[in-house]
């Protein structure tokens, strides 16, 4: 009887450590393979069809991510879309959006193109649950509606996106550090590439320390005191220096082709300047209800966080006309220890900003290889970001020190993947999931966005290249300008 006691509790021991079929099953339903680390939120099995027209496309899908989402309130959301937006970005925009469109178009050009980048992004925002299923990546809901290949595309259109303005915000920030050594020495020796080197090491320390978006948390807070502080200065400054100086001419520079090319390229800025290219991995992060949260933060953005923007380029243009520069500090006259004050936060500020749009290619690579072993902070996991985070941005940095012409990337931005990702795909991707729903003229409106979104995101591409040729022509490779 011992004996058969003894054998049985080994059978049950032996049930007990067996996998259950539930366990077998839900790696597969989730599209897992070596290794995942689910969220609780996304605990669920994905569903075989797509709602509302969508295919049955859930190759490339997967739910699993190294990052934490569903943690973040409305307004925390809204303080990272407000931060992108008032980025250290907005010290250009009297420049390379109002020099070349004028009182008139640059007026028109801001407002207008506001309305139609919150139309375009509250389409995409409630499209994040297509399919009964949360999209935590702009890919995952491209493949989820479009099959495999669109998943590729999405992610090749959102990463150049992606990597190309965070090359623009390590231009930035070599400028406003050297912006800072001018104020105390002009003898050339600190040049721009050497500033953008500082910018780029200091950046790469940076996100060694913040492993995902929302441990920003309290670096949002600091960003925003930033923003106001260049923001505030660059205001002032530009009033004194406009109420002081003499008639100032605002005609439009250049021969009537170089004034086609810059106009289109101020337009592709423009959608540039309101738009992220990584909507649902922001919207990821927030608590549901996501559509009805992540729509409050899209309407804090729009409004209260457009104010500091639309204030300092106006008042930039109006103070300096058809000279504004690029930077509009540059342009600015004041005690140094202020232009240094607002300068040094430009730079810090362009570090937090750099991190965000930075935050989807640290997911990818995070959940794709790193160890899912440990806290975010245990050792091996700091050393994986040390080497990885610290070789993309090595990479950023060099294009960045060999190319420092920030109109020129904003414009190129803008054609190249922010034309495409938020008003061509997003328009596309609602006409396709809410078709059924959806009236002829609705359908034709779409259609409209479509192509002509289409159509003018192939001239901002045409003319972004033809902007770089130039500069490149103008200046050198790694020019100290």
């Amino acid at each position: 009887m011992d004996m058969l006691r003894k054998k049985l509790e080994e059978v049950g021991e032996a049930e007990d450590q067996r996998p259950s079929p539930s366990s077998l099953i839900w790696p597969l339903l989730l599209g897992e393979r070596d290794r995942c680390q689910v969220m609780p939120a996304m605990e669920e099995p994905t569903t075989a069809s797509v709602d509302e027209r969508g295919s049955n496309k859930d190759q490339g899908i997967s739910d699993d991510t190294a990052h934490q989402i569903s943690t973040d309130p409305w307004y925390q959301v809204a303080f990272v879309l407000t931060t992108g937006v008032n980025s250290a970005y907005v010290l250009g925009y009297s420049g390379s959006v109002m020099v070349p469109l004028g009182w008139v178009g640059g007026t028109v050009g801001l407002v207008l193109a506001a309305a139609i980048s919150m139309y375009a992004n509250v389409l995409l925002a409630r499209l994040h649950e297509t399919g009964g299923k949360r999209h935590i990546r702009y890919r995952d809901l491209a493949g989820h509606i479009y099959g495999k290949k669109a998943y590729a595309l999405t992610w090749t259109l959102q990463y150049v996106n992606l990597f190309m303005i965070n090359t623009g915000f390590i231009i930035l920030a070599g400028q406003a550090l050297k912006a800072v050594y001018v104020l105390y020495r002009d003898d050339g020796i600190l040049k721009l590439p050497y500033c953008i080197a500082i910018a780029g090491f200091v950046c790469a320390i940076f996100a060694f320390g913040i492993p995902y978006l929302s441990a920003l948390r309290i670096w949002l807070g600091v960003s925003t005191v930033l923003s106001l502080i260049y923001i505030i200065v660059a205001f002032v400054l530009s009033l004194h220096d406009g109420v002081n100086a003499p008639q100032r001419d605002y005609s439009i520079p250049g021969d009537h082709t170089s004034k086609i090319f810059s106009t289109i390229g101020a337009a592709a800025t423009l959608v540039f300047a309101y738009n992220t290219g990584m909507l649902p991995e922001i919207q990821a992060t927030i608590l549901p209800p996501v559509v009805k949260n992540m729509e409050k933060a899209l309407w804090f953005q729009f409004t209260v966080g457009l104010l500091p923007m639309y204030a300092v380029t106006f008042i930039g243009y109006w103070a300096y006309g058809s000279s504004t520069s690029a930077y509009l500090l540059k342009s600015a006259n004041g005690p140094v220890w202020v232009k240094t004050l607002a300068n040094v936060s430009a730079f810090f500020q362009t570090v937090v900003s750099l991190h965000i749009f930075a935050s989807p290619m640290y997911e990818y690579l995070d959940t794709r290889f790193g160890s899912g072993v440990g806290g975010p902070f245990a050792f091996h996991n700091i050393l994986f970001r040390v080497i990885v985070r610290g070789g993309y941005l090595t990479v950023n940095t060099f294009v960045a020190a060999f190319l420092p012409f920030l109109g020129d990337f904003m414009s190129l931005t803008g054609a190249i993947s922010t034309f495409p990702l938020t008003f061509v795909l997003a328009n596309h991707m609602y006409l396709k999931v809410k078709q059924n729903k959806l009236s002829t003229v609705q359908k034709g409106w779409h259609w409209l966005n479509v192509l002509g979104f289409g159509a003018f995101a192939v001239l901002a591409f045409i003319a972004g290249v033809r902007l770089i040729m130039v500069d490149s022509q103008t200046y050198h490779f790694f020019a100290d300008l």
